[in-house]
């Protein structure tokens, strides 16, 4: 039984895997299995793989292409591993058998098939090709372009010439590092000799990218008049990586341009892959593709495959961890074998920084002990490794004869001085946080950043002003996120609310790209008077977060999905009918349905089509069963555990808080006065029992965030993030949970169960900070009695010891200075 193109996606090494061995049923099955995911690669490689033998299953057993290369491979390891019935593949020049694969056109050719001769420039012979000479025709080894001009004094004379700053030996420097062979450097030589504007602005045009590394490496050195090109379409002075009519441009236009709408979400841009009907999809959309999901043989869900095992998939969650000693802290937990030492080591050390005990420089600890850690190079030392830095004379690893604290100085000099060699003020703040981070070769990685390296060098030279709308100018980058986030720490910007700004740009640009006039007008009223403004009277002077971002980006989407839909039928939101409405919520192509129904109400309320109908889904209590066991488990293992998130577990556990809360929280909201420590979760604080109240006041003094620049001990955030004056993101603080663990939405759910059980709603809203709607309706799910709360605290004694059931009730609060 042949398998279809969709079966195939969705399980592609199980498709292979049972083609071949319908035909090699004497093969060990899991033999085969591994065979193919050796062959397969990656998922891309293996779907193409399995697609093509779906299509023609024939090709096992005639061995003939036209096919892609991965199925030749594939033939050639199942012979390798003991095949017989399975063909090896044939050259479809020859007709000879393929011992090592060449493929151009669809087919597949052996090696003398494959290069072909063509005929010489030089004596007119058809030969095999040898090299070519400066005019790109082919020539034999017999016939080689005559040139006794050695072609690296050629290109140093001819740089030196653009650039008289730079010496011979720099420029001779900059060839090796930047040429391997001798024909690679006459051809270089050839073509700047032909066209020396490549040098000096015009290297978009530059037939290799050969010319565009010399360009890099004589700029890295020194050089004055050599320019690095900018992207013929953005103008961006970044990494030109791709081709496209004949110019060299960034990455970012290349995506642009072969941007197309997903055929699920309906965004515009560069597809990750295609569905089982050729449809392209964004990788969001891909990610969250039902082909790349299968059913967890432990939890039952459908999830992506983290490990397979003999008895079936596992998902990330399920997956199995060793549990054994950490070779660092000595503690007993899910460990990793380190890739360094061959050792296990648990996840906490895994991302710990310190101060090496042997060469004395802040970096990521490898090996050795808590009191006495080991870098990764001082683990395993390199030849040569002991050198003294002739600037600061320090001993360690060295670069071009300088320590990393030096080369910081020296780039920073570069980026931020003018002519002059002065500073402007705004940036002095900035140089001075760099110039003594406690980890420069994490400075000198961010600074290797085009975009980085070109807005600091623009700043700095004054062509582009210290503010936040100059910002907003340049294309929207993460390199350009973080640099503004820096710029607002050190003092160089104001704050202000980013991810407001981001969503206002969004929702402009967005509107601004829509060709109907009227359609514009709805989304903007929509969008802007609607959306935009319940956002501010939510958050009032708080921070929009990410996940409140993402809300109004894809009720935007929605909204926009369901204007295309209506206007390819000759029919606006004004003028349909239900049965439309009704026609489009069963289509096989509708995104977003439950999300579209905000639209669709706010338009009803606004009067802009009364005669539709979409129900809200009222939620009806979990849907999953709850498990308060487990709960308590998890709650008492954290109790005893070392671990750096286990504040943040407990608060899930026992407090019902959200990641995305949980990422909030600052230092004004924990109170250490006094013997007592409380915590504000919402309009009034929680009294923090003991072991969390002693857990919390360790992490106020010992948190670290993974920022660039601001001393972790500035933060005002509970748990810092990786950007200097925010906090930790809610998706990396689940994920962070998920490590030890804990499944947040469902942890969340039982605690709230719980909770609703023993609290009227009234208290519940008010000391845990969620909506009293949420509140009323936890209640009515978990059926609590106020009549029972009063008897239970009337019952309950302060002088019991507690354990870890009853930290888990937040039944102490402080109103107004008077205990309830």
């Amino acid at each position: 039984m042949t398998p279809s193109p969709a079966g195939a996606l969705a399980d592609p090494i199980a498709t292979v895997v049972m083609m071949v061995m319908a035909i090699e049923p004497a093969l060990d099955q899991e033999a085969v299995r591994q065979v193919v995911e050796q062959v397969g690669g990656g998922r891309a490689k293996r779907r193409r793989l399995a697609t093509a033998l779906a299509e023609d299953a024939t090709v096992l057993i005639g061995g003939r292409s036209p096919a892609p290369k991965v199925l030749g491979e594939l033939l050639l390891a199942l012979r390798a591993a003991g095949a017989t019935r399975i063909s090896p593949p044939w050259c479809a020049e020859c007709g000879r058998e393929i011992t090592s694969m060449q493929r151009r056109d669809g087919n597949w050719y052996c090696s003398p098939c494959f290069a072909r001769p063509q005929p010489c420039a030089g004596c007119g012979h058809e030969r095999p090709v040898a090299f070519r000479d400066r005019h790109g025709q082919p020539r034999c080894l017999h016939c080689p372009d005559q040139d006794a001009r050695d072609p690296r004094k050629v290109l140093v004379a001819l740089v030196t010439a653009l650039d008289p700053g730079l010496t011979a030996d720099t420029v001779a420097a900059a060839i090796a590092v930047t040429v391997v062979k001798p024909a690679h450097e006459q051809k270089l030589a050839w073509t700047l000799e032909q066209a020396p504007e490549l040098l000096t602005g015009d290297g978009a045009k530059a037939p290799f990218p050969m010319v565009l590394r010399l360009i890099d490496a004589l700029c890295t050195a020194g050089a004055t008049r050599i320019q690095r090109p900018a992207c013929p379409r953005c103008q961006r002075v970044v990494t030109l990586s791709k081709t496209r009519d004949g110019l060299r441009i960034c990455r970012n236009c290349c995506a642009r341009a072969h941007a197309v709408a997903c055929a699920q979400c309906g965004t515009v841009r560069e597809p990750a892959t295609r569905d089982a009907h050729g449809r392209p999809l964004c990788p969001h959309c891909f990610v969250n593709d039902p082909l790349n999901r299968e059913e967890c043989i432990q939890c039952g869900r459908r999830q992506r495959v983290s490990t397979r095992t003999p008895d079936g998939p596992l998902c990330a969650n399920c997956t199995p961890r060793t549990i054994t000693i950490c070779s660092i802290c000595g503690q007993t937990g899910p460990c990793t074998i380190s890739k360094t030492t061959g050792q296990p080591w648990c996840a906490a050390c895994a991302r710990s920084w310190a101060d090496c005990s042997r060469c004395g420089q802040m970096a990521p600890v490898r090996a050795g002990t808590r009191d006495a850690p080991l870098c990764g190079d001082c683990v395993v030392p390199e030849p040569g490794f002991w050198k003294t830095c002739t600037g600061c004379g320090t001993t360690g690893r060295l670069t071009a004869g300088a320590c990393s604290r030096c080369r910081l100085h020296q780039q920073l000099r570069e980026l931020l001085a003018d002519a002059s060699g002065a500073i402007r003020p705004e940036l002095q703040v900035l140089h001075d946080t760099l110039a003594n981070i406690s980890r420069p070769a994490t400075a000198l990685n961010w600074l290797k950043h085009n975009t980085v390296r070109t807005v600091l060098a623009e700043l700095a030279a004054g062509q582009r002003s210290v503010s936040h709308a100059a910002l907003d100018e340049l294309p929207p980058s993460k390199p350009l996120e973080h640099l503004r986030t820096v710029l607002v720490a050190t003092g160089a910007l104001p704050a202000r609310d980013e991810q407001l700004a981001r969503i206002e740009r969004w929702v402009t640009r967005t509107i601004g790209e829509r060709g109907d006039p009227d359609e514009k007008e709805l989304l903007h009223r929509y969008a802007v008077w609607h959306l935009l403004r319940r956002l501010r009277q939510r958050n009032r002077d708080a921070e929009t977060t990410y996940g409140q971002l993402d809300t109004v980006r894809q009720r935007v989407h929605a909204a926009i999905g369901l204007l295309d839909w209506l206007r390819t039928r000759g029919l606006t939101l004004a003028t349909c009918r239900q049965a439309d409405l009704d026609t489009w919520l069963t289509s096989n192509d509708t995104s977003y349905r439950i999300i579209t129904g905000h639209f669709v109400r706010w338009a009803i309320f606004q009067c802009i089509n009364r005669n539709l109908r979409f129900d809200a889904t009222r939620w009806t209590g979990p849907a999953r069963p709850l498990d308060h066991e487990q709960r308590w488990r998890q709650a008492k293992r954290l109790l005893h555990d070392d671990t750096d998130d286990r504040v943040a577990g407990l608060l899930l556990l026992l407090y019902a808080q959200r990641p995305a809360a949980i990422s909030r929280i600052t230092l004004d909201d924990i109170n250490t006065r006094g013997s007592t420590i409380t915590l504000r979760l919402g309009s009034i604080p929680v009294e923090l029992p003991e072991p969390i109240a002693t857990l919390t006041r360790n992490l106020v003094t010992t948190r670290r965030g993974h920022a660039t620049v601001a001393d972790h001990g500035t933060s005002p955030w509970l748990f810092p993030g990786g950007q200097p004056g925010r906090p930790i993101s809610a998706d990396a603080l689940a994920q962070r949970l998920r490590q030890l663990g804990l499944r947040p939405g469902e942890a969340r759910s039982t605690a709230l169960f719980q909770l609703a059980t023993e609290l009227p709603a009234a208290a519940l809203a008010r000391m845990l900070g969620v909506n009293i709607k949420v509140a009323v309706a936890w209640q009515h799910v978990s059926a609590g009695d106020w009549t029972s709360y009063a008897a239970d605290v009337s019952r309950r004694s302060l002088d019991d010891g507690l354990d870890a059931r009853q930290v888990g009730r937040p039944a102490t609060y402080h109103d107004n200075g008077e205990e309830g």
